[in-house]
């Protein structure tokens, strides 16, 4: 048998990498998907290569920020929102500190303790405000998570943003280098976008431990029937 010790750990730092998923996914999903819609529109309209590369990494830039802004405002709101009500629970705890008692002594006795064990651990716990709160808020009153780290979620939603989301343009910065790539850079591109939307499933897949194939093929769907909206649009908008 492995120590249940190190079993913890690791369910432990799993969440903690885990923190931030949300931010990764939805940061490099929508990084892809608006900068592709951006070299899509272009290609319809025949533009230059340098106008791909300009309004691109301008997307890159103002979407990015703008979504991290949004991320920060936000994780913070909800922060301020979760701790406002875990000061107001644990003041109805203090209020009904008899009650709370009795609750968590009848819980033990549900749980196989006798009458005698749970008073006693009920009443030595009660001694510690702080920890007695906790355990009710979480236990008994269904505490509210609080996050941390508002600015590191936008931190992390704008890289990957702009990580993410410079993977159609990586083809038509290197085509000015490679002449070769001159007559294919679109169909490069799609298929670098279309890679890149699969790697975000399959890592995603990594930290909530479902299948990483299936992940990836359903963040390859969404996104290309995404991208494949925003062609057309594009496409249609180049002819006007």
């Amino acid at each position: 048998m492995g120590n249940p010790l190190i079993k913890v750990n690791k369910e432990q730092k799993k969440f903690k990498g885990g923190k931030y998923i949300k931010s990764i996914v939805y940061g490099g999903l929508d990084g892809i998907v608006t900068t592709f819609a951006v070299v899509s529109g272009v290609a319809g309209a025949s533009l230059a290569m340098k106008v791909v590369i300009i309004l691109g990494f301008s997307n890159l830039l103002a979407d990015g920020f703008s979504m991290a802004i949004g991320d920060y405002l936000s994780s913070k709101s909800e922060n301020e929102y979760n701790s406002g009500l875990k000061k107001q629970k644990s003041r109805e705890v203090i209020e009904n500190i008899d009650d709370e008692i009795a609750s968590l002594v009848s819980a033990y006795e549900n749980q196989g303790m006798s009458t005698q064990d749970a008073q006693s651990i009920a009443y030595t716990l009660a001694k510690y405000e702080s920890s007695f709160i906790d355990q009710r808020i979480t236990n008994g009153h269904g505490g509210e998570e609080i996050q941390e780290g508002p600015l590191k979620n936008a931190i992390v939603t704008f890289l990957s943003f702009f990580f993410f989301g410079m993977t159609p343009l990586l083809v038509y910065v290197l085509s000015m280098f490679v002449p070769v790539l001159n007559d294919h850079v679109f169909f490069v591109a799609s298929v670098l976008t279309g890679v890149t939307l699969f790697i975000l499933g399959a890592l995603k897949s990594r930290i909530t431990h479902s299948n990483w194939l299936r992940s990836g093929l359903e963040m390859l769907v969404i996104g290309g029937l995404a991208a494949v909206a925003a062609y057309l649009i594009g496409y249609v908008l180049g002819g006007i």
